[in-house]
């Protein structure tokens, strides 16, 4: 399978779509989920295309995998969160859904249940709260 340059995610990189910005460097770019499964569900993804970790370019996934951790220690201290689940899936049968490479940040808490992978969009509004006191934790 192909990098297809129209994915959403291509699409956001290319500023044709808006996105709740948390972070952005030369190599990546991290934003809310728009489909949050916990409040802070936050995505890194590198700017350089591949279709998922199977066809990336090594250099690029250290500079992927050094936005997440930077960012998921800023998502857990802006949620309170005792942890963090990181996931990332590879093709379909895995749950690969957007065809560009990108890894899932989703403060976590004891006994707090994810909501379920609905299709529906979270609003804006407090997309753009939690994106915000992301940043703010960065900056701490």
């Amino acid at each position: 399978m192909s990098y297809d340059t129209n994915n959403i995610f291509a699409k956001i990189l290319r500023g044709e779509i808006p996105c709740h910005k948390v972070y952005e460097d030369e190599h990546t770019l991290a934003f809310m989920d728009v489909m949050p499964q916990a409040d802070g569900h936050t995505l890194v993804i590198p700017k350089a295309p591949s279709r998922n970790l199977l066809d990336a370019d090594p250099a690029a996934l250290g500079a992927l995998m050094a936005t997440v951790q930077k960012v998921a220690r800023a998502t857990r201290q802006a949620f309170g969160a005792e942890g963090v689940l990181i996931q990332q899936f590879n093709e379909p049968a895995a749950g690969q859904t957007v065809f560009h490479l990108h890894v899932h940040i989703l403060p976590r808490s004891t006994g707090v249940a994810l909501k379920p992978h609905s299709g529906k969009m979270a609003d804006h509004a407090l997309l753009a709260q939690h994106a915000e006191k992301i940043r703010h934790a960065l900056e701490a």
